[in-house]
């Protein structure tokens, strides 16, 4: 008896989207089904790259095709993605724009920002990098270009900036255009229309996902962001001490009001333990203990991870290599898992958007 496409299809609707609570096929995610006698080859279209459940579908897949259709299937599955996107993102070109806050200052939410933007490139998706962080721009620093200034070029008659290429995602900071050892003592206006210049007047091509490194607080800059740009979602940065989550907290409730109403893709726990490089199974509740995963639960929010308190992080991004480029190290496969775990909210909450494409 030959194999049949409508066998494949069939078997395959058994499969479920964990995320999405869907079959593939309902979903449109089954792409290029092709049988020649006995060889089975098609290719599972996922919502990001960055799937941390990729290996999961993938197995449930092959055991579909070999339990309703046959055990004797030479079987070849090509495991893809097309990064979905909310319908209206505001700047050309890019699919989805991720927010990194914090309620204040000193809880590491650039370097979650870096690293999150350097391991969803890693997955090979096409990403930037914005700091907004107008008045202490970092990013300078932890790439390593202090005495960088991006160029400009006339396409279609308008003088457009290109971002900085490095690591192979795109950046655009600020501090590429000020003297480092000088304040910036802008006013409200002159912020909001600098930080609207990174995104309208630079030549971003096309991105996945541009990550949005924001400023402490809750201010000009948020609120610039969220009413001039559609934010597919904010990441909340924090440490563990109650302090730090009070604030955290107000983060959280200014993106919630309704005049900014940006979906919460979920909080970040930085600096949530200490290891000791020479006790690496190690664990000590320096700044307490789960108040990310508390405040995540009370809130109903995701919990995204815990990233540990380690010399290594903050000596990486002052040597201007970010530690999730360092391949073997425990603290990239930290902020790795972070990235997925952010790919896969994006993916969710454009799923449950009316006005999302890309899911055919």
């Amino acid at each position: 008896m030959s194999i049949t496409r409508e066998q494949v299809l069939k078997a395959l609707s058994y499969v479920e989207d964990p995320d999405l609570k869907k079959d593939l096929v309902t979903l449109n995610m089954i792409e290029d089904v092709a049988i020649e006698g006995n060889r089975v080859s098609f290719s599972v279209v996922l919502t990001t790259p960055a799937c941390p459940l990729k290996s999961m579908i993938e197995n449930a897949c092959r055991n579909a095709i070999l339990h309703f259709v046959s055990k004797d299937v030479e079987l070849h599955i090509n495991m893809t993605s097309r990064v979905t996107t909310p319908k209206n993102v505001g700047v050309p070109g890019v699919k989805n724009i991720i927010a990194v806050a914090s309620g204040k200052g000193g809880v590491g939410k650039s370097t979650v920002a870096v690293n999150l933007a350097l391991g969803l490139a890693k997955t090979g998706a096409k990403v930037g990098l914005i700091d907004a962080d107008i008045y202490g721009p970092s990013i300078p620093i932890m790439f390593g270009l202090e005495c960088a200034r991006p160029k400009a070029s006339e396409v279609n008659g308008k003088t457009r900036i290109e971002p900085i290429e490095k690591f192979g995602i795109k950046l655009l900071s600020i501090g590429f255009f000020t003297d480092p050892n000088q304040p910036v003592p802008w006013r409200g206006p002159m912020v909001s229309t600098a930080v609207k210049q990174l995104f309208n007047d630079a030549d971003w091509g096309e991105l996945d996902y541009l990550v949005v490194d924001l400023p402490p607080g809750t201010g000009d800059i948020h609120i610039t962001l969220t009413q001039t740009f559609p934010v597919a979602g904010a990441v909340i940065v924090t440490t563990p001490q109650n302090v730090a989550l009070a604030d955290a907290k107000k983060g959280i409730g200014m993106f919630m009001m309704n005049a900014i109403n940006v979906p919460l893709l979920g909080i970040i726990e930085n600096m949530a333990y200490f290891t000791p490089a020479e006790l690496p199974q190690n664990k000590y509740y320096i700044f307490g203990k789960g108040g990310g995963q508390k405040l995540s639960a009370e809130l109903n929010i995701p919990f995204l991870g815990e990233i540990p308190l380690v010399k290594s992080i903050s000596d990486s991004g002052d040597a201007g290599v970010p530690v999730i480029l360092q391949e073997g190290n425990p603290m990239a496969a930290a902020f790795f898992d972070m990235a997925e775990r952010v790919a896969q909210q994006v993916a969710i909450r454009n799923a449950k958007s009316t006005d999302t494409v890309g899911v055919r």
